[in-house]
């Protein structure tokens, strides 16, 4: 695979207009900066001490958006080890000290992890009904009040113990926020 680096700018908060570099990789489509927008209207802008999963990090844009507008630590995991590569310098280019880093697959992550989140971003690889997979061992890893961001290229249907609060659609990609049911902070 040849590497090449692409930028995409972050929108708000402390790093504004600063750029996260990423590679052409199979199946990496970083969030475009409208569905950002939207999505960090729905969190209310201001993340200040929220901790923070973001699964499939990607190009780590959503991450470090969100250190950007005050989360207290964004946990990252990405499987892939060019992916990963970049988003290592991309922390150290914006001394993202919040940012915790991990080197392996969502769902191994998940089997080990015991923390609670405020905000869990999930944005795939599309075409694998991932939400399937993932949506049984989420509501674990979730606070009370806590919020799920889920991309995908379809629609997703609502699971036992969550509500869908909020969806859109931009281009190809269907955008959700995801609640418990005991949650009515949305």
């Amino acid at each position: 695979m040849k590497i090449v680096k692409n930028q995409v700018k972050i929108i708000g908060g402390a790093w504004k207009r600063k750029n996260v570099s990423f590679i052409d990789a199979p199946g990496l489509r970083p969030t475009p900066g409208r569905v950002r927008e939207t999505l960090f209207n729905w969190l209310e802008q201001d993340l200040t001490g929220k901790l923070c999963l973001d699964l499939f990090s990607g190009s780590g844009v959503i991450g470090f958006e969100s250190l950007s507008r005050g989360a207290k630590n964004v946990v990252m995991i990405e499987k892939s080890p060019q992916v990963f590569k970049m988003i290592q310098e991309n922390q150290k280019l914006l001394q993202a000290d919040g940012a915790v880093l991990h080197h392996t697959d969502a769902l191994t992550f998940l089997e080990k992890n015991t923390t609670k989140f405020d905000i869990i971003f999930c944005d795939p690889p599309f075409n694998e009904r991932w939400e399937d997979k993932l949506f049984p061992q989420l509501a674990n890893h979730l606070s009370e009040d806590g919020l799920i961001y889920f991309e995908s290229e379809a629609s997703i249907k609502e699971y036992s113990v969550f509500n869908i609060a909020k969806k859109r659609k931009a281009g190809n990609v269907f955008y959700h926020l995801v609640t418990l049911k005991n949650n009515d902070s949305i």
